[in-house]
């Protein structure tokens, strides 16, 4: 229920009399917009009342989280609605409407969840489903190592496939970029799907048969880059471009599992910790976020750039630079040293806005939520401290 209740939220925001209403940026006279919430069938009206009761809540959090509404306002014609698509939906292609003909944009929430196998059945009064707690979060566990960039470099192959062999055409699109890749001297681990049951099992789908764990995803060249925090002096990236450029920042902070050779001669210009993801060790991230606020702190006094990397630049990266910045920089983005954070302490709704701000430029920005979890309890830990 996260994308209706955002996408109502965002309505509510730019249907307001704030400075970024749709009527004060393109003249449309968005009052007349059903700002509704529209969920799907089986959702009870107890939960559908319960939602209601907190969106006041939530737009106030979304317009004060420094999100760039305004670019949104500027290009957004209708207002939005969420409609939902499983794997038995049936959609009858000549009965489809025009776009232009909709009185609303469509944001398309396709399900990655199984409708039959071992699944956790659900019921209200009218209707039924079949839940997978998880399914279409975490790639991992369903993606069989394609990223998105191969997906829509491929996308219309995959589709024209069918079901029946679309797995086997996704393990070609993955070997044939990790060859590409492997070629040229990149990071290119195997990647395999063990099977953990016979496949000789008719009910269930092969992909949740599958022993995920032993997935490895790494990004493709596309999906790398070094992205600056303004004019923080910060930067995020992989540990892969940070060993192809750590010439170009004056120290890295490496938070990969495995070391990098870098090109700095300063033993205090680089600091390796090996963090691990929040699903392996819930508490890797938080036992190491001292030793990185104090690595940052001492450089950036000096005036030094730093790079935080770690396996793909998107995760652990991402929440160890939110707890250096909110650590050592003021509400305006300029270094103090934790001036500011020793005077004012953390809020959840302060580290929303600050991690919004870090996506702002670090667009493949993925943080998880247990990581978030342990760089919020060590700012709290932090401010007990002080």
């Amino acid at each position: 229920m996260v994308i209706p209740i955002i996408g109502l939220s965002i309505l509510l925001v730019l249907t307001s009399t704030s400075p970024f209403s749709l009527d004060s940026n393109i003249g449309c006279n968005s009052h007349d917009w059903d700002c509704s919430l529209h969920l799907p069938l089986w959702v009870s009206e107890t939960e559908k009342a319960a939602i209601e009761d907190r969106l006041e809540g939530w737009t106030k959090d979304l317009e004060t989280s420094g999100a760039d509404i305004a670019i949104l306002a500027s290009c957004l014609k209708k207002p939005l609605r969420p409609l939902w698509i499983s794997q038995k939906t049936v959609i009858w292609i000549n009965e489809v409407p025009d776009y232009d003909s909709w009185d609303f944009t469509p944001i398309i929430l396709v399900s990655a969840s199984s409708t039959s196998g071992v699944t956790q059945h659900r019921t209200t009064s009218e209707f039924s489903w079949n839940y997978i707690p998880g399914a279409g979060d975490d790639e991992e566990s369903w993606a069989r190592g394609l990223s998105p960039n191969l997906f829509w470099n491929h996308a219309y192959d995959l589709i024209s496939t069918g079901p029946d062999v679309c797995n086997q055409k996704v393990a070609d699109i993955v070997e044939k970029d990790r060859v590409y890749r492997a070629r040229r001297g990149q990071d290119a681990p195997q990647i395999t799907v063990k099977p953990s049951i016979s496949e000789s099992s008719p009910c269930l789908d092969p992909l949740l048969c599958s022993d995920l764990s032993n997935i490895t995803i790494s990004s493709s060249d596309e999906e790398r880059g070094i992205f600056w925090l303004g004019s923080t002096n910060l930067a995020l990236g992989s540990s892969q471009i940070a060993a192809e450029c750590s010439s170009n920042v004056d120290c890295v902070l490496n938070c990969d599992q495995w070391p990098i050779s870098v090109h700095h001669q300063e033993a205090e210009a680089y600091l390796h910790l090996p963090i691990v993801s929040s699903k392996m060790d819930r508490f890797s991230l938080f036992n190491n976020l001292s030793s990185a606020v104090n690595f940052a702190k001492s450089n950036l006094t000096k005036g030094r750039t730093l790079l935080i990397c770690c396996h793909d630049g998107e995760d652990i990266s991402v929440c160890v630079c939110l707890a250096i910045l909110i650590s050592l920089f003021n509400d305006e983005g300029s270094f103090d040293d934790g001036k500011f954070f020793s005077e004012t302490g953390i809020t959840k709704c302060e580290m929303r806005r600050r991690l919004v701000y870090v996506c702002k430029f670090a667009i493949k920005a993925r943080p998880s939520r247990g990581n978030l979890k342990q760089v919020f309890s060590f700012l709290n830990s932090e401010v007990a401290e002080v």
